[in-house]
């Protein structure tokens, strides 16, 4: 299963058709919702072969328009960590069934005001290493060496820990400013306790009956961090495996508009063995839960002590590709899905929150209708074809 960005059929005509008209350096791209239900912030990935009949090598360079001609927000991103990007993203809604077409040329080099980004992420070394990372719907960090000698703080814990947010701009820089984010004082605060648990969709690997977790990470790596998408890896030791030492890497995709991250862990291990990855939620607080094994689906319903005049409500949820799913179970901690890691050793989920509070949930029948949908879509990607004269 691939990420939930939209992946594309391409189609280089000898001569564009009729409804498309171009200028002399110019690529068509039409995308297909073929869906019966609204899509919001989709993204579509070009490619940097895509791109190669623009004859610009930079494709920080590269602009996007709508049909109607306003400019789109548009992001070189760094897949492949070479300090080069190598494909370009936008995002566009989709009415049911609609289709859209966009126009792509080569311009000036793109400058971003702060107000664009809709995503974002950094290593924060002031806070004892944490990773934390954003988009204009949710946040979250993850915790560094740092953490585990430290006074008064010790924690050992590859969890995914939860920022409620409430607002659509960034606050991840202005919360570690202030060090009061335990407290919401109008933009959300952190008051999820991860823990040892898997917290909103860590992983680790399941065997002999049990979950077996890395420590904190060691390392991290910055892919992209904006405006549209929030990407990087961290490097986790070798943690022991039911005896087996396995090394990993994850990488976290956050795009704009989106609840849920992809994650894709790349295991080591030292040795010939077939592996199967363990994703959690912290189950201590869940009242509703549901799992639907055809979509891959776990979801939770769960109230948090958000301030004093009572309870709100957490949503979590992973998604895995149903022909990886082994089962649901659980442990002392937490709510697992079991998937079996393929042969290339990378375990790829989406996982993810929601909170009533931001106003984009109302109740758990609201959550497991958008969980629902975003599990369809990535089993329907948004259709795209690129034509150039």
């Amino acid at each position: 299963m691939n990420r939930p960005a939209t992946y594309l059929a391409l189609a280089f005509l000898s001569a564009l058709p009729a409804w498309c008209p171009a200028a002399p350096g110019t690529l068509v791209v039409k995308a297909v919702n073929k869906l019966a239900f609204a899509r919001p912030s989709q993204t579509i990935e070009l490619r940097a072969s895509d791109l190669a009949p623009l004859n610009e090598k930079n494709l920080e360079k590269i602009h996007v328009q709508g049909a109607e001609g306003k400019e789109l927000l548009c992001q070189a991103v760094d897949t492949k960590g070479e300090e080069r990007p190598d494909e370009v993203i936008f995002q566009a809604d989709f009415a049911p069934g609609e289709t859209k077409t966009f126009t792509v040329t080569a311009g000036e080099k793109q400058v971003y005001s702060p107000d664009q980004f809709k995503a974002f992420g950094r290593f924060v070394p002031e806070r004892l290493d944490d990773f934390a990372w954003e988009n204009d719907r949710i946040a979250h960090r993850m915790y560094g060496k740092a953490l585990e000698t430290a006074k008064g703080e010790m924690l050992s814990s590859s969890a995914v820990d939860v920022w409620a947010k409430r607002v659509p701009y960034m606050v991840i820089n202005g919360w570690y400013k202030s060090g009061k984010y335990h407290t919401d004082t109008g933009e959300g605060a952190d008051f999820y306790p991860a823990g040892t648990s898997r917290g909103n969709g860590g992983n680790g690997l399941w065997a002999a009956e049990k979950l077996w977790v890395s420590k904190n990470f060691v390392h991290s790596r910055v892919l992209a961090a904006g405006p549209i998408r929030v990407m990087f890896e961290l490097t986790y030791e070798p943690f022991d495996v039911n005896g087996t030492p396995v090394a990993e890497v994850k990488r976290i995709t956050l795009d704009a508009g989106s609840n849920l991250n992809h994650y894709q862990s790349t295991y080591k291990p030292q040795g010939d063995v077939a592996l199967t990855c363990g994703i959690g939620i912290k189950k201590s607080d869940v009242v509703q839960k549901d799992f639907a094994a055809a979509q891959g689906a776990l979801t939770t319903w769960e109230p948090v002590k958000a301030d004093r005049k009572g309870s709100s409500h957490f949503a979590s949820a992973i998604v895995v590709d149903p022909r990886q799913l082994e089962k649901m179970t659980e442990d002392g901690l937490n709510l697992l899905l079991l998937a079996k890691v393929p042969k290339d050793n990378v375990a790829s989920y989406w996982a993810g929150f929601g909170w009533d509070y931001s106003g984009q949930f109302a109740d758990y029948q609201a959550w497991q209708t958008y969980v629902e949908r975003f599990a369809q879509g990535l089993a329907s990607p948004i259709e795209v074809r690129i034509t150039a004269p």
